[in-house]
């Protein structure tokens, strides 16, 4: 994305964040949008996070090989890296994949089949009718979807150690109870609501200019995938250097 394109991006968020016509309209469309992006990233979110947890637990385990470090370290390692930085990233880039291409082949779509083009004449600003409930529903669900990944995520080191052995239940649950500092959650809630913004925002500017047909949209979807998970990846080293 050059700096002409970044300020179409602002100025199309300009258009989008404009006084909507009609309330009750909007209302539903960010109920339907929360319903796709929340309900329908759970089964998905909930398998990553489970394994991700476990897989985290037996590698910091095997590292751990010193007589000297307590095996409760290894419950305080998985919940910090938990909460910090794979609940947010790594539920991000997925979700990235899944809601933003359909976003942007969804807006692309309708841009080729000259719909958009419709709503304009009827004099309604597309736009905001189009982007705003996305926007409004991602930067809401993506954050608890994060939140509900965390827990899962914890969940699964739980289980993954102690069924694997590399940690007895009484020190995972100590060390994920011990020094606990709450200020991680709400720096990662912040990671969410910055990511859920890019993973709704990008792929929509994508699917809102495309010229040409089926396969210009093909190209939109997968242009705007790449792009989210670069500013994902940008925006959590700004976001943790602020806040950390």
């Amino acid at each position: 994305m050059n700096f002409t394109n970044f300020g179409k991006y602002i100025l199309l968020l300009k258009a989008v964040f404009r006084k909507p016509e009609k309330g009750k309209i909007y209302l539903k469309a960010i109920f339907q949008q929360m319903d796709f992006i929340g309900v329908g990233s759970l089964g998905l979110i909930s398998i990553i996070a489970t394994f991700i947890g476990a897989v985290m637990t037996l590698q910091i385990a095997f590292q751990l090989v010193s007589d000297f470090i307590p095996k409760t370290v290894i419950g305080s390692v998985t919940r910090d890296s938990s909460i910090l930085e794979l609940s947010p990233t790594i539920s991000a880039i997925v979700l990235a994949g899944k809601i933003g291409s359909a976003i942007s082949s969804e807006i692309g779509t309708m841009r080729v089949t000259e719909q958009i083009d419709a709503l304009e004449i009827m004099g309604i600003n597309s736009p905001g009718y189009l982007i705003l409930p996305k926007i409004l529903a991602g930067v809401t669900m993506v954050p608890l979807l994060v939140i509900f990944a965390m827990v899962l995520s914890i969940s699964g080191g739980y289980i993954g150690g102690t069924l694997s052995g590399a940690v007895s239940p009484a020190e995972y649950i100590q060390g994920i109870t011990t020094d606990f500092n709450p200020y991680t959650i709400t720096v990662s809630l912040v990671k969410a609501f910055v990511f859920g913004f890019i993973i709704t925002s990008v792929p929509a500017y994508e699917g809102f200019y495309v010229k040409g047909g089926a396969l210009e949209v093909a190209q939109a979807s997968t242009r705007a995938v790449v792009i989210s998970c670069i500013a994902i990846l940008a925006c959590d080293y700004i976001v943790t250097g602020l806040l950390l």
